[in-house]
């Protein structure tokens, strides 16, 4: 009977221990499967980058630079687009996709994330040269900033204009030249930035045209872009060309005629300070 009692006992913890180790395995099962899920989904990479790289932090203007005029830059787009979505103005109730990717250079096959950012790179040098504080949105392509976030670096360094870079694309691919958009005379959000904006976005286009000898596409007005409405400071966005049109995406990734639209938006930006 005693025997019978000591096996039982046995056979009990047996089965106990069996049962932990099992319960275990699966734990850790569940544990490593969502890590890799994570990993896979870019969700752990994604926040190890925008946490930790430096470049990543958009600039901030120490309070002794505040004496000089302040130009804040803003490189189009980024190397992961987030089509989540936000109010297009304070207190909207539209709402459109914080931030894309952009476009694709038809012949160079170069993001215009990567465009932008080295335009806005050489005319952030060209204007500290001329003794501007410069404020740039991003300095590197692996951010998550949204297009109300970047105007509201622009406005938080209080800023005396926000220049916006980016590129085109349209089809047919024919299609070429250099535009720059500016809100709208109605836009209910920018009614007292509206004067200087308009003024910025005629004297960048005019500068550039001269400078380049593009076509000119003109001002474009709108009320839909995020990035204009949540501005508080003059805002103006420029479009270097179209990506969409070989010769032109060609020429935009030379020096050359990098320096020359640079050229233009400097002289263009001159000429707003002089007025």
């Amino acid at each position: 009977m005693k025997k019978l009692s000591l096996a039982i006992v046995l056979l009990s913890l047996i089965f106990i221990l069996l049962v932990s180790y099992r319960y275990s395995s699966m734990t850790e099962e569940v544990i490593i499967e969502s890590f890799e899920n994570r990993v896979e989904n870019n969700q752990i990479e994604e926040a190890v980058e925008i946490t930790e790289t430096e470049n990543t932090k958009p600039d901030v203007i120490e309070k002794e630079q505040k004496s000089k005029k302040i130009i804040c830059i803003d490189p189009g787009h980024q190397q992961k687009g987030d089509y989540t979505t936000e109010p297009i103005g304070p207190n909207s109730d539209k709402e459109k996709p914080k931030v894309s990717n952009g476009a694709i250079g038809i012949s160079t096959n170069k993001p215009e994330y990567e465009l932008t950012l080295e335009v806005s790179l050489k005319l952030k040098d060209r204007l500290e040269e001329k003794g501007f504080v410069v404020v740039l949105t991003r300095k590197s392509h692996d951010v998550n900033i949204s297009n109300s976030e970047r105007a509201k670096i622009a406005n938080m360094n209080d800023s005396d204009i926000f220049i916006r870079i980016h590129a085109d694309q349209r089809e047919p691919s024919e299609f070429n030249g250099i535009s720059v958009l500016c809100p709208s005379e109605e836009n209910k959000y920018t009614s007292k930035i509206y004067d200087d904006s308009d003024k910025l976005a005629n004297l960048l286009l005019e500068s550039l045209i001269a400078e380049t000898d593009a076509t000119n596409q003109g001002i474009s007005y709108r009320d839909d872009i995020s990035g204009f409405n949540w501005s508080e400071v003059p805002v103006a966005l420029v479009e270097l060309g179209f990506m969409s049109n070989p010769l032109e995406d060609e020429k935009m990734n030379t020096d050359v005629y990098q320096n020359k639209l640079v050229d233009g938006m400097l002289k263009g930006i001159l000429e707003y300070f002089n007025h």
